[in-house]
């Protein structure tokens, strides 16, 4: 078998979290009208990216072997 990366160590992943730490402090800063108009929305985007490359790296991995 090969050697393979760890998600943990992909420098996108990496990036998407500190991304997604940000957003969470920006979003806590709202108070609850901005948080439900436009606050939830930004927050979802944001978190999906690390989501989307965990999803996109998984789907690699298994296609791998």
């Amino acid at each position: 078998m090969g050697k393979h990366i760890e998600i943990k160590d992909l420098g996108v992943y990496r990036q998407a979290l500190k991304i997604s730490d940000f957003a969470w402090e920006i979003y806590k800063s709202f108070d609850w009208r901005t948080k439900k108009i436009i606050g939830d929305q930004f927050i979802e985007a944001i978190d999906s990216i690390g989501a989307n490359i965990a999803e996109g790296y998984g789907r690699y991995y298994i296609w791998k072997y």
